[in-house]
C-alpha cells in the first residue's frame, strides 16, 4: 500500500471555561448528516493524524469532530501540561456542548490513550451518547507505570514540580505502524507531542484508574477494535476487562497482522468498513438534553 497523509478538516476554536483556546478539526458531509462523531486522539498524536478515516466517515454521512487535547496538536499554550484529570474531562464535555446538534445522534470515539478519557466521559454522561467506539484503547498498556515511577511523581507533586517535563517513551515510529511512509510522517510531524509534564502524568494515572472502573458502568452499545501486533496496548488485559463488563453490549474485533495505529496499516479499509457497519447498526433515535458540562 502506498501511504500518504491526509489531514484536512475545518479548524475551529472553542474557548474553555478557564479561557484556554481549544482547537478542533471538523469534517462535514456533503449531504444530509446521519449523525455526529466526536473523536479523541492519543497521547502523542492529534486530530491531523486521522484525516483519512475522518474524510471517509464524512463521505458516509457522519460529521466528524476531532478534538485536539489541551497542550497537544494545534493547542500550543502549556504544551504537554494539564493541571488535573477533571480539566481534560471538562474540556471534552464543554466542547461537545459547543458542537453538538441536538437533533442528531452522537457517537464518542477515541484512539489509543484517548480511550481513557472517552471511557470516563461516557460513564459520566451516558445519556449524551448513542454509542462508544474505542479503537486500540490505552486503558491497559504494555508500558505500565512502575511503583518507583509513581513514587517519584508523588514526590514531584509534593515539591510543586508539576510542570517538570518528562519524555514520552514512544520515540520509535515503528511502535505505531509498520508502514515506512507513515513512520516518516510521524517522525517529521511538527505537531506530535514528545514530552509531557509531571502534572499530565498524574492526570494520566488518575484517568487510568477511573477508566478501568468506568468500563463496568457503561451501558451504551460499544465497539473495541484491537491491533494484533500492538506493542503499546495490552490486548489480553483489555479483553478480560470487557468480558467482565456483561452489562455493556461490546462488539470486539482484532486485526492479527496490524500494528498499533490502524489508520496507518495496510488493512485500514477493512477497519473502516467494520467501523461503518457498527455505526449503521446503532439505535439512532436518542435526543440528548441538558448538555451543560
Amino acid at each position: 500500500m502506498t501511504w500518504t497523509p491526509e489531514t484536512g478538516g475545518e479548524v475551529e476554536i472553542i474557548t474553555a471555561s478557564d479561557g484556554y483556546p481549544l482547537h478542533l478539526r471538523r469534517w462535514r458531509p456533503a449531504g444530509n448528516r446521519r449523525g455526529q462523531i466526536v473523536a479523541l486522539h492519543g497521547i502523542q498524536s492529534h486530530g491531523g493524524w486521522y484525516g483519512w478515516s475522518s474524510h471517509r466517515l464524512a463521505l458516509a454521512g457522519w460529521e466528524v469532530i476531532f478534538l485536539d487535547r489541551r497542550g497537544s496538536g494545534l493547542n500550543e499554550p502549556d504544551r504537554g501540561h494539564v493541571a488535573h484529570s477533571d480539566r481534560l474531562v471538562y474540556d471534552v464535555l464543554q466542547s461537545i456542548g459547543a458542537v453538538r446538534s441536538p437533533a442528531l445522534p452522537l457517537v464518542l470515539m477515541s484512539v489509543s490513550w484517548g480511550g481513557r478519557l472517552a471511557a470516563v466521559v461516557a460513564q459520566r454522561r451516558p445519556e449524551w451518547f448513542n454509542g462508544l467506539a474505542l479503537l486500540y484503547p490505552g486503558i491497559f498498556t504494555q508500558l505500565e507505570t512502575r511503583w518507583d515511577q509513581r513514587l517519584r511523581l508523588a514526590l514531584a507533586e509534593t515539591m510543586g514540580l508539576t510542570r517538570r517535563k518528562v519524555k514520552i517513551p514512544l520515540s520509535d515510529p515503528a511502535l505505531f505502524t509498520s508502514n515506512p511512509e507513515a513512520q516518516a510522517f510521524i517522525r517529521s510531524d511538527p505537531l506530535a507531542l514528545h514530552e509531557v509534564t509531571v502534572g499530565f502524568l498524574l492526570a494520566h494515572l488518575e484517568l487510568q484508574h477511573q477508566s478501568r472502573r468506568a468500563l463496568g458502568e457503561i451501558r451504551r452499545p460499544s465497539l473495541c477494535l484491537l491491533a494484533g501486533r500492538d506493542r503499546i496496548i495490552d490486548n489480553q488485559a483489555t479483553r478480560r476487562a470487557l468480558a467482565a463488563s456483561p452489562g455493556t453490549p461490546w462488539t470486539i474485533k482484532e486485526y492479527p497482522t496490524a500494528e498499533h495505529t490502524l489508520e496507518f496499516e495496510d488493512r485500514r479499509e477493512e477497519f473502516l468498513s467494520d467501523l461503518l457497519k457498527w455505526l449503521e447498526q446503532l439505535p439512532l433515535h436518542c435526543v440528548i438534553n441538558g448538555m451543560t458540562g
